[in-house]
């Protein structure tokens, strides 16, 4: 009988070592997810990122578990209304500029010339671009950018989870109407628009590498690299960051709060950035006495 030679026992003692902190790596491993707990009720909260690749899937099996044993799926907004025909005619004509006007006579001469750049590079697609409002123009912009990186919203969070509830027969509800949430957007003033293409542009280029690291960070549970990425542009204006963060977060506080007295366990998936942060929405459960367990 031929004995295994010292070096084939070797190497299999490390591939089992490898095998074995592999594995501890993964239980140890976090997920951009918590569990809240208190007031006689539980419910699960998942920062979403609304443009993903297909990188990030499959997801964390934790992500999934969380899914699975809630009845109700919460999210910023229920997609069925903002899917909805008539949800995205009306989101389109709000985001267009009246007839009289033209982004040539709102924008700052700087901040045209930025648009012109980009409606030129755009070739034939860019003039009709140029009937937008400068909020509209700013998203539409980003969108473009992100999907020729291979993000794709349909692929986002958001749907994915929304998908999978309306396969399951699972109850669906938003935080807020998808009319809220554009006049976040149409209601500012037209400096405030001006500000906000502007420093889409010129961030246009490094978008994607943008994301990919915020992907990363989410991949990893790091509640901190997300912090840091998500609201370091938010937080350099302090007006966008009140109305677009911290205003809806409160809105949503007492929502959020009344799925505890609820019997079974909601899914609430928001984005990433309302989680975090002091005025991040686990920072405000945590000050309101509920226990948050990280998945």
């Amino acid at each position: 009988m031929r004995y295994p030679s010292r070096l084939f026992i070797r190497r299999v003692v490390v591939a089992v070592a490898l095998t074995l902190l592999s594995t501890a790596h993964a239980a140890q491993a976090k997920t951009f997810a918590w569990k809240a707990t208190g007031k006689g009720g539980t419910i699960y909260l998942m920062g979403s990122i609304h443009v993903m690749s297909d990188s990030f899937y499959p997801l964390n099996p934790a992500l999934e578990s969380a899914f699975k044993d809630s009845d109700l799926l919460v999210e910023e907004v229920d997609l069925a209304e903002m899917l909805d025909p008539s949800a995205q005619m009306s989101i389109l004509s709000k985001g267009m500029l009246p007839p009289n006007q033209s982004l040539d006579k709102v924008l700052s001469p700087a901040t045209l010339a930025l648009v012109q750049k980009a409606a030129g590079d755009l070739g034939g697609a860019g003039g009709p671009l140029m009937r937008f409002k400068p909020w509209m123009l700013a998203i539409v912009l980003q969108g473009m950018e992100l999907m020729k990186a291979g993000f794709d919203p349909e692929l986002g969070l958001d749907k994915h989870f929304y998908d999978q509830a309306k396969a399951a027969g699972k109850a669906v509800q938003g935080l807020e109407t998808t009319e809220f949430q554009i006049s976040r957007f149409d209601t500012m003033t037209m400096e405030q628009q001006d500000r906000m293409l502007a420093e889409t542009l010129k961030e246009l280029a490094t978008e994607a590498a943008a994301v990919n690291k915020l992907g990363d960070a989410w991949k990893s549970g790091d509640l901190a690299a997300v912090e840091t990425i998500a609201l370091a542009d938010l937080k350099s204006d302090p007006l966008m960051y009140q109305r677009l963060l911290v205003e809806r977060n409160n809105n949503w506080m007492p929502k959020i709060e009344a799925l505890f007295a609820r019997r079974g366990h909601a899914l609430v998936v928001v984005g990433a950035a309302h989680l975090v942060g002091p005025d991040g929405l686990l920072a405000k459960l945590r000050a309101k006495g509920y226990t948050i367990e990280q998945l």
